[in-house]
């Protein structure tokens, strides 16, 4: 059987903890900050682990990582 191949975006985007969360980075800091409450630009600094129903999706792109 061939090696099965990790889906190249989420190799960029995505990263899983040692117990198999999946971590990513929060959307909305990339433009229009101006517009944005200062909660919403704080909270979305640093990384957060995804929820379970969406980690299954990307946990699926990824056959390797464990």
């Amino acid at each position: 059987m061939p090696k099965l191949k990790t889906k190249s975006s989420t190799k960029r985007r995505f990263r899983l903890t040692a117990k198999g969360k999946v971590r990513m980075n929060p959307a909305g800091k990339r433009h229009f900050l101006r517009r944005r409450p200062k909660k919403m630009k704080r909270q979305t600094r640093g990384t957060e682990i995804m929820s379970a129903a969406d980690s299954k999706i990307v946990k699926s792109y990824m056959p390797y990582g464990r």
